[in-house]
């Protein structure tokens, strides 16, 4: 087997997904930094790995592949060989795919963006990302009351999708404090064996 390249940076926590999951899974792994200050992610021979210019891509051989997700998805089906990660049981599989959507939507409309304004001083309005993601988290502690994880008894791809924001939200000014499930959760996901965590910016409750 080859070694995986997973071009990142290391403040995303789309590129997280990926390298947690790499990581967890086991599977020896270059890692690439991609200059997104400096517009590395737009030139020719990134864009050949993602037409759209974003973080992460991997090679995996001759195989290469972009946004977070799809790239989670392609990892469990393809080394998971308990075929835990992304269930094959039609109802487990169909809720995985729920918060991978959750993942692309409530999460990267809310804490991501409230992140973003902060970490990257991106422009965009911080306070409706702020009362989305509270809204949010009020759905998610609800939803892991007397669960241990997003979909099953077991991790999914499910959970690795959505932890990265939600345990970096506090950069985006939201306190996690009065969502006690989704700390539980938080600390059983950072207990998996393999887990990396993801560098700490200094910024909102962080700084």
């Amino acid at each position: 087997m080859s070694t995986i390249k997973l071009y990142r940076h290391a403040l995303s926590g789309h590129s997280h997904r990926v390298e947690v999951f790499l990581s967890i899974l086991g599977l020896e792994t270059d890692i690439i930094d991609v200059d997104l200050a400096n517009g590395a992610h737009k030139q020719a021979d990134f864009l050949q790995k993602n037409s759209f210019g974003q973080v992460p891509a991997i090679d995996d051989g001759e195989i290469t592949l972009s946004d977070s997700n799809a790239i989670l998805v392609y990892l469990a089906q393809t080394y998971d060989t308990d075929g835990t990660w992304l269930p094959k049981n039609p109802v487990d599989a169909a809720n995985v795919q729920r918060f991978l959507s959750v993942a692309a939507g409530k999460l990267a409309y809310g804490p991501a963006v409230a992140r973003l304004v902060n970490v990257f001083g991106a422009g965009l309005d911080k306070e409706a990302a702020i009362a989305a993601s509270e809204a949010l988290f009020l759905q998610l502690d609800s939803h892991l009351e007397g669960r241990d994880w997003l979909v099953s008894s077991l991790p999914t791809i499910a959970d690795v999708a959505n932890y990265a924001y939600i345990a970096h939200a506090p950069e985006g000014e939201i306190s996690l404090e009065a969502y006690p499930n989704i700390k539980q959760w938080l600390a059983r996901f950072e207990n998996l064996t393999g887990f990396v965590p993801m560098q700490l910016s200094a910024v909102g409750l962080n700084a």
